[in-house]
């Protein structure tokens, strides 16, 4: 199949994009900025989700579309109410009549968790109004969908907007995390491989007009993750918790508004959450000597 992948230079977007490649699919990428991970088989236009005639142009002829271009930072979401509207919400409605114009086969759309909570401020409000958009686009104009809800993801490629990231990079900067929440919080954690393969697998009819929980099997409280990491890194980690709330995050469970109902997918092999974290250190590491090679081969510095 010819897939278009929204959002397929980032974190999640551009690992979906290969692992729809590994299976054979011809993936074009469409994001705002060049991916860093475009591979030979793949291509890539430049493109704004805002801009609906490129939409038009790059979506004609592919056979499915995988939306994953948003503001997904939902702490940066809380602040910028109308961007946060004007990419999650009217992005979202541009890429579905692209692709109803286009008569594609799967509009897949990335969506959150957060839908079901009455935490994540602006960032759920769209994602909520994202996955109506998507159904009701299926009524209208039998624009065959699956709506796919992720839970708490990390992995390699992560930038300082994931969680996980954020601590590895303090434990590995610093030897310290300081954590602005309790402690208390519970998460379900994918590595963010195991959450491209299972959004490939969703291609299947099985999966047509439904909806999947993408959460992973790994749930523990952040204070256990914080234990893990420090003990991962020798044990010399100091760590730092405000026993403060997060404002928009919640706390055991985002279970608290009723939307639609999803099932749950876990892959029978998934990528262990210790395994996973050693492997986000190795990458973060790399990039940091990377980095500091770069400097020093500067002549200009």
């Amino acid at each position: 199949m010819k897939i278009a992948v929204t959002g397929g230079a980032g974190f999640l977007g551009s690992h979906v994009a290969d692992a729809l490649s590994d299976a054979g699919h011809d993936v074009i990428i469409l994001d705002v900025t060049k991916s860093d991970y475009l591979r030979n088989d793949q291509s890539m236009v430049e493109c704004s989700i805002l801009d609906f005639p490129k939409l038009v142009e790059v979506i004609a002829g592919c056979d499915a579309v995988y939306h994953f271009a948003a503001l997904a930072d939902l702490d940066e979401a809380i602040g910028l109410p109308q961007k946060t509207i004007e990419i999650n919400v009217i992005g979202t409605a541009n890429v579905l009549e692209a692709s109803r114009q286009a008569g594609i086969k799967r509009f897949v759309f990335a969506s959150s968790i957060y839908v079901y909570s009455n935490q994540g401020s602006f960032y759920r409000t769209s994602k909520q109004a994202g996955e109506h958009l998507v159904q009701d686009f299926n009524e209208r104009y039998g624009l065959a969908y699956t709506i796919l809800r992720f839970g708490s993801l990390y992995g390699p490629r992560a930038n300082k907007s994931n969680s996980v990231f954020n601590l590895l990079s303090q434990a590995l900067q610093f030897h310290k995390i300081n954590y602005a929440g309790s402690g208390k919080e519970v998460r379900e954690y994918i590595h963010v491989h195991d959450a491209a393969a299972t959004s490939v697998d969703i291609l299947d009819d099985e999966y047509k007009n439904g909806i999947a929980h993408l959460t992973g099997s790994e749930r523990m409280t952040t204070g256990d993750m914080l234990e893990m990491i420090s003990e991962i890194m020798g044990g010399n980690i100091e760590v730092e918790v405000n026993q403060g709330e997060m404002t928009g995050h919640y706390v055991q469970t985002p279970y608290s508004y009723t939307p639609k109902i999803g099932r749950k997918l876990v892959r029978n092999s998934y990528i262990d959450l210790g395994l996973g974290l050693l492997d986000c250190l190795q990458h973060i590491d790399q990039k940091r000597l990377q980095d500091e090679t770069a400097i020093l081969e500067d002549p200009t510095l």
